[in-house]
């Protein structure tokens, strides 16, 4: 992804770029998408009945991940506390989504994935959150 270029870039960031709230934009969208593809893998099982939390969990999470990057990501006029409590709601949607993935992981290749995404992005929305808005939580 480009948002480490571009980011310090706009002329309000001042040529800076927060590590935390990058790597944080980053993995919400490869969240989104890794979830998005993985309800998908979901719908075209043979068991697709007994997957529906699952799905359901995928596409809210993709859903949470896209709107939280794109709020990470714009610089101009940022309302701080909106994009805290996004990163915050966006940590509990992947650890949902995750713990949902991780019950079918062990035969579904696919929900292994996006457990492993849903982690990967909790943890750097923790990171973003504890070094953005550690009043927050």
């Amino acid at each position: 992804m480009h948002a480490q270029q571009i980011i310090p870039t706009h002329p309000q960031a001042g040529g800076l770029a927060n590590a935390a709230l990058i790597a944080c934009i980053e993995e919400c969208y490869d969240c989104a998408q890794t979830c998005t593809a993985c309800a998908d893998a979901c719908l075209g099982e043979e068991m697709v009945a007994k997957l529906t939390q699952c799905i359901r969990s995928c596409l809210d999470c993709a859903d949470v991940c896209a709107a939280t990057g794109a709020l990470a990501t714009r610089r101009t006029g940022s309302n701080q506390m909106l994009v805290g409590q996004m990163i915050e709601l966006c940590e509990a949607a992947c650890r949902l989504c995750a713990e949902e993935c991780e019950r079918h992981a062990a035969h579904m290749e696919h929900c292994r994935i996006c457990a492993e995404a849903c982690r990967m992005c909790e943890q750097a929305c923790a990171q973003a959150r504890q070094e953005n808005f550690p009043t927050q939580h």
